[in-house]
């Protein structure tokens, strides 16, 4: 009997003691869970000037930088590409115009007005928004100076309030020869929208870059900056005043940019004359009727050359988010906002909304053709929201019931660029020039051909053919990269793979502009 009193009583302590630290358990978790959840609801600390510098992304975008340079037409200044001399000299003579400058559109020596516009808009945003760590590492001055040689033409393009000159040259006919251009011979024909035959989206897109390219020199070259400005207000009230599709207009520049639909130009420029002027005409514009008829509110879309409305979002989100003056109670601003915010739960892997778009390897995948825009584009916007919501002291957003920090949007940016640079399965830097192991056999006509050989139109095609990797390097290329089972086929005759872009290279130095390091993001622009 005494035995089994004493069991007895050794098992009930063991039970207290059990039940105790249960309850000390119990208490420790949920004071836990309670601390976490006011830490994520407390906004992480500003990021005050540049930072530490970032090795990785400071060489690639030194190198994505370069594309530039390869790029440009015209009569070149402090040429820094041995392989590359002066170009299209002529371009534009027929109106009596300097087209000479400009940048051709990819492999080939097209100008395409649209993407070049739009690579001027998106080179514009990069500076301005990461100018300070462009500065970092000696790199603003070369992205201003290729702006300017892009806008330099633009402004020549558009000789009367009414008119725009779109394209130079004939892409049958450039695509039937493979040359280098600087022995280009064959006629360079000139399109144009009007009155008669108005293109919306394209003098749209124009507008845009005009005005945004107006904010970056508007310190250093105030004259050269009003007449941005002057060129961006006329082309968006040609653009709203005459709306017709420039691709249905004019059917033979659909075979290779073909739009989708103007409204998201008119709104993307409207936002950026809002931004350079403060005029509250073109912000109501954006954020009332039209915004309604054409910003797909509520409705996710991919950043790229043809449709704008996800980067109007982020960039009309920085008004809400920054406590713009006399913007508070717009309902229009309200919608921007949540959009944006739809679209970063797209992107954000572990968001219910996330989008099934993705290789196994990570990479955000949306078509076989150029794939590496979308995700490039992608990441640069959710870089910007990130740094959006570290400066206005925005702890998360909502998708659905996850909730997400500022540090997840910059790790998804991350993780695309790093894909970019050689964290894939292939172990190969799409970005040409890049790390050990990147394309070889560019989709490019100059890259292809020995500076010292002499071609005609035709008789160049063997170095198309030519079984030898590009004696030339393509330094800065962002090719198209890899389909959705992260194969690459590296063959100058597989142009939907291995062709590099100017708007690509736009996209990419925003994103790497953006990883450098860290700052606090700009307020304002002006």
């Amino acid at each position: 009997m005494g035995k089994e009193s004493k069991s007895g009583g050794c098992l009930g302590w063991l039970l207290a003691i059990v039940i105790l630290a249960l309850v000390v358990g119990a208490i420790v978790y949920a004071v836990k869970q309670k601390i976490d959840h006011a830490n994520d609801n407390k906004p992480s600390p500003v990021p005050g000037p540049p930072g530490a510098i970032d090795k990785k992304y400071a060489d690639a975008l030194k190198i994505a930088m370069q594309f530039f340079d390869i790029q440009k037409s015209g009569k070149l200044v402090n040429n820094k590409i041995s392989w590359r001399g002066d170009s299209g000299l002529k371009d534009g003579n027929e109106a009596n115009l300097d087209l000479s400058k400009g940048m051709y559109d990819a492999g080939d020596h097209m100008k395409f007005g649209f993407p070049m516009a739009f690579t001027a808009t998106v080179l514009s945003w990069a500076i301005l928004e990461y100018g300070d760590q462009m500065a970092a590492v000696n790199q603003l001055e070369p992205a201003q100076q290729s702006l300017k040689w892009i806008t330099d033409f633009l402004i020549n393009a558009h000789p009367k309030d009414n008119v725009l000159y779109i394209q130079v040259g004939d892409p049958d006919l450039d695509h039937k020869c493979w040359e280098r251009p600087e022995n280009m011979k064959e006629k360079r024909p000139l399109t144009q929208v009007n009155i008669t035959v108005p293109g919306t989206e394209v003098a749209a897109e124009t507008a845009a870059a005009m005005a945004s390219a107006s904010l970056v020199f508007k310190t250093s070259n105030s004259a050269y900056s009003s007449t941005l400005l002057k060129h961006a207000k006329q082309l968006f009230n040609f653009a709203d005043k005459y709306p017709a599709s420039y691709s249905e207009n004019i059917p033979e520049v659909a075979t290779y940019y073909n739009s989708t639909g103007y409204g998201d130009e008119l709104l993307w420029a409207a936002s950026w004359l809002y931004h350079a002027t403060g005029d509250r005409s073109y912000l109501d514009y954006a954020t009332g009727e039209n915004g309604k008829q054409f910003a797909s509110w509520g409705s996710p879309t991919w950043f790229s050359w043809d449709n704008k409305n996800a980067g109007t979002q982020v960039l009309l989100s920085r008004l809400s988010l920054f406590g713009a003056k006399g913007v508070s109670g717009n309902s229009g601003l309200r919608n921007y906002r949540s959009s944006a915010e739809g679209v970063m739960c797209g992107l954000l892997p572990k968001s219910p909304s996330a989008t099934s778009s993705r290789t196994d390897g990570g990479l955000v995948w949306i078509s076989e053709w150029n794939a590496l825009q979308h995700p490039v584009a992608s990441a640069f916007l959710a870089a910007l929201y990130s740094d959006y919501m570290l400066t206005s002291q925005t702890a998360k957003i909502t998708c659905g019931d996850h909730s997400f920090k500022p540090s997840d949007l910059r790790k998804l940016a991350k993780s695309q660029a790093d894909y970019v640079l050689g964290k894939n399965p292939l172990k190969m830097s799409f970005l040409v020039g890049y790390g050990d192991k990147y394309p070889q056999y560019v989709h490019h006509r100059g890259a292809s051909i020995p500076a010292d050989a002499t071609t005609g139109c035709t008789d160049g095609f063997k170095w198309l053919d030519s079984t030898e990797p590009n004696p030339n390097v393509a330094v800065g290329g962002l090719v198209g990269g890899p389909f959705l089972n992260e194969t690459y086929i590296d063959s100058r005759n597989n142009s939907k793979q291995a062709e590099p872009t100017t708007y690509n290279s736009a996209l990419i130095v925003g994103l790497l502009s953006s990883l450098v390091t860290t700052s606090s993001a700009v307020k304002s622009f002006t």
